[in-house]
């Protein structure tokens, strides 16, 4: 019954998307921007006050890591191991850096938060957030920016990098937050700043659609498919079996496996243009596994609910 009231909004808000997503360009450019510098760093405020920081939430940056390492390993062992069996010139440069990107990184803040929320709730959403905000963020734009400099072409210098990473509004919400989510604030004002986090979460699902109405490349599909299969199956089923070893249960352990799980992060296609790599894998990636979310996600409330 959770999966299915879950999936309702969840459709529901991404078709909303899709169907806006015909309205001009700049609207959806504008939605992005919004939630970037001002909606996502206040939902994290706001949930992050609801948060138990307690226990061994220090874990889930660290299980980040080694998910974006395990990811990008196996993209690599097997780019490695197809290329011996076929035509090299199949996996040029760009085409291997969009490959290991996409089974790197998930969009573990505008798809993992929902998603997160709503099976574990605001008490473990800190697991989410210690997920994404020091695994993902810093994954994607330390490590994959790097990897996508070796890979592909043009980019930015190391100091326009390292000024980007550094002003990540979500960053900064992540450690305001942190100083004053003790601060009492009045009944009312706790449950206006909550409804306006949820509607923050609705506004970025409807965004996830309207994206989704602008990917419209297929011929990178089996590609894809491996990728996607390293990034949402055999990543998390590996590292979802042993995060008991580190004091992981319940709740606590399904809020890092769904982050594990999402498919890949936006951030790799704007890697991807910013860099020269195979933008049409890249955007494959992204609607396939979007869409093959609502397929991967019962089998993980199955196997770690």
């Amino acid at each position: 019954m959770k999966l299915l009231q879950l999936y309702l909004p969840l459709i529901t808000l991404v078709l909303l998307g899709f169907v806006l997503g015909g309205i001009p360009a700049t609207i959806p450019l504008y939605l992005g921007q919004f939630l970037f510098w001002v909606g996502v760093p206040f939902s994290i405020m706001a949930f992050l006050r609801q948060a138990d920081l307690s226990g061994a939430i220090w874990v889930a940056p660290i299980v980040a890591w080694v998910a974006i390492f395990l990811g990008g390993g196996l993209a690599w062992v097997w780019i490695y191991w197809h290329s011996q069996k076929t035509d090299l010139n199949s996996w040029r440069k760009p085409t291997q850096g969009s490959f290991i990107l996409a089974a790197m990184v998930g969009n573990t803040g505008y798809l993992g938060y929902p998603v997160t929320l709503a099976f574990v709730g605001t008490q473990y959403f800190g697991y989410a957030l210690f997920y994404d905000l020091l695994g993902t963020t810093l994954g994607a734009y330390g490590l994959g920016v790097v990897l996508a400099a070796a890979y592909g072409g043009g980019g930015k210098s190391q100091w326009q990098l390292v000024k980007e990473v550094a002003i990540n509004p979500s960053l900064w919400s992540f450690g305001t937050g942190l100083l004053f989510r003790q601060v009492p604030l009045p009944t009312l004002a706790e449950t206006t700043l909550q409804a306006l986090g949820w509607v923050i979460v609705a506004l970025s699902l409807v965004l996830i659609g309207m994206r989704l109405r602008q990917l419209d490349s297929w011929h990178s599909l089996p590609k894809a498919s491996i990728s996607l299969s390293i990034k949402m199956l055999v990543v998390p089923l590996l590292l979802g079996s042993s995060l008991s070893l580190f004091g992981l249960t319940g709740a606590a352990k399904l809020a890092i496996i769904l982050q594990m799980a999402m498919p890949p992060a936006f951030a790799t296609l704007v890697i991807a243009e910013v860099y020269n790599l195979d933008r049409d894998l890249s955007v494959t990636a992204l609607a396939v596994g979007s869409g093959g979310l609502l397929v991967t996600l019962p089998i993980w409330l199955w196997l770690f609910s």
